[in-house]
């Protein structure tokens, strides 16, 4: 498999659809400018749909892909090492942020196991039907996945995005379910962005200690030693430092732009599979949305090199897609602004004026 393939099947969205919106933009009744960010968005959803006048959001999705990352066991994690599935129990329980604010919001949820460490028995067959292995392996001295595991992550990803734009799905709000998967992705950004280990880690999204930060600063130090030899390859990038949920998230991107289905990223561990995706196929970017600053300065860095502006800046640091689910609403806000707000109406073309009739031309009354 080569990623790069994908250079040659991702088209940009379209600009002059975009020109055309932003034309017709400047002739609504609300004036230019007095909708800030919102109007960019609009212009943006007209480019992506294709249409100069835009179409609601009427099946957004929320995709959560799972895994745990066998680095957890450093202590690198605020959460136990293989604990990953507690977190998809919490969201098909309905017991966590994200499900709680889709259930309130009408969107669904759909949860992919790519490399949980339990036993398949603890969750629904729908969610683990597509592991690809149990955990990924300790990346600070070993390789996370095999070349054949990377491929078949990738693959997994694919067809999911397939899935979801086969069954109508409008823009998925993307996010992961992991423990100890801000690690590969801080390892990711920096061996992408030719950075050092301290530079990009951050302490996750459940928080830890000084001294669990500075171990993961080690782990992202050694890690990055196993990058830096395979950085021409995406697929033995994300083998040698990546995850079986990570790969799966970039085949998903990559396959997502391919499909024209926009996606709205959420926090580091997106951001660091969008990094690889656009090394990939640098048009793709074109296709996402980031909706939130998570605070993970991996995902800073990200985000400044594909040039894509967050959304939202609440603090929220809970992963598992919860922050870019909160932007939805706002994508909502500029689809529905852009395609119902009325444009002015025309003016009246100016009539010819009359020219006064010449007194002298007029006949005299007959006494």
């Amino acid at each position: 498999m080569n990623l790069d393939d994908f250079s040659d099947l991702i088209e940009r969205p379209d600009g002059g659809i975009r020109r055309d919106a932003e034309e017709r933009r400047e002739r609504l009744t609300v004036p230019p400018g007095a909708l800030g960010r919102l109007d960019e968005l609009g212009e943006w959803l007209s480019a992506a749909q294709g249409s100069v006048t835009v179409r609601a959001i009427e099946q957004p999705r929320v995709v959560l892909f799972a895994g745990d990352h066998g680095v957890a066991s450093l202590g690198v994690s605020g959460r136990p090492a293989g604990g990953a599935y507690e977190l998809v129990r919490a969201v098909l329980e309905g017991a966590s942020p994200v499900a709680v604010l889709a259930r309130s919001a009408g969107v669904p949820v759909r949860v992919v196991d790519a490399g949980l460490d339990c036993d398949p028995g603890l969750l629904p067959a729908d969610v683990v039907r597509h592991r690809v292995r149990r955990g990924s392996g300790r990346i600070d001295v070993e390789n996370a996945l095999t070349a054949e595991e990377t491929e078949a992550a990738i693959r997994l990803g694919m067809a999911i995005a397939d899935e979801e734009a086969d069954s109508g799905t409008d823009l998925v709000v993307l996010g992961d379910l992991s423990v100890g998967g801000t690690t590969p992705a801080a390892t990711l950004v920096a061996a992408l962005c030719g950075t050092d280990a301290s530079v990009v880690t951050g302490r996750g999204g459940a928080g830890i200690d000084d001294l669990a930060w500075m171990r993961k600063c080690a782990a992202v130090r050694d890690a990055l030693r196993r990058a830096r030899p395979v950085l021409g390859d995406q697929v033995e990038l994300l083998a040698a430092v990546g995850g079986a949920d990570l790969a799966a998230m970039t085949g998903f991107l990559l396959q997502s732009a391919v499909r024209r289905m926009p996606v709205l990223l959420d926090g580091v561990v997106g951001a660091a599979c969008a990094l690889v995706a656009q090394r990939a196929a640098f048009r793709a970017p074109d296709w996402w949305l980031a909706g939130q600053v998570s605070g993970e300065p991996a995902q800073a860095k990200a985000l400044d090199r594909m040039a894509l502006n967050p959304l939202l800046d609440h603090g929220v640091t809970v992963g598992e897609g919860t922050g870019a689910l909160l932007a939805l609403p706002l994508v909502q806000a500029a689809a529905a602004l852009a395609a119902e707000l009325p444009e002015r109406p025309e003016a009246p073309l100016p009539t010819e004026p009359t020219t006064p009739a010449d007194p002298a031309d007029t006949p005299a009354e007959e006494d």
